[in-house]
């Protein structure tokens, strides 16, 4: 009996490292692409695109990883969903804002079609977990 209860707590231990290392790799995947969106910004600016665009696609796409590190600090499972919730707005928005600045700039679409599919990645794994927190999966 002690074996068995051992190799459950092994396994659990195993699972939370898995989880842990996932969520920091996740949160390095959100600061890549904030720090690329701001790269591409410049260009952007180089380009003559009007700079509310630019500014609007900055503050979802920083905003997206901004909340899910803002979670962390919650005081409540709520108040995470909640977090979680924003990230997940913050992401569509930031899908809304690279087809606008794609049809404005049609240059761009293969840098832009990158970002949208980072963009869908994100919103999934973010909705995913929504869904999972909300226990509705």
């Amino acid at each position: 009996m002690g074996g068995i209860i051992l190799k459950i707590q092994n396994a659990r231990i195993k699972m939370q490292n898995e989880k842990s290392k996932f969520k920091k790799e996740f949160i390095k995947r959100l600061v890549w692409f904030s720090i690329n969106i701001v790269k591409f910004s410049e260009i952007l600016k180089q380009e003559r695109t009007p700079w509310s665009i630019i500014n609007q696609l900055i503050r979802s796409t920083t905003s997206i990883g901004a909340n899910v590190v803002e979670a962390k600090s919650s005081s409540s499972k709520r108040e995470y969903i909640k977090y979680f919730e924003i990230a997940l707005k913050s992401a569509n928005e930031t899908k809304y804002w690279l087809i606008l600045i794609q049809e404005i700039k049609p240059k761009f679409i293969k840098e832009i079609q990158r970002f949208l599919t980072e963009a869908n990645e994100i919103s999934k794994i973010i909705g995913s977990s929504v869904l999972t927190l909300k226990n509705k999966r």
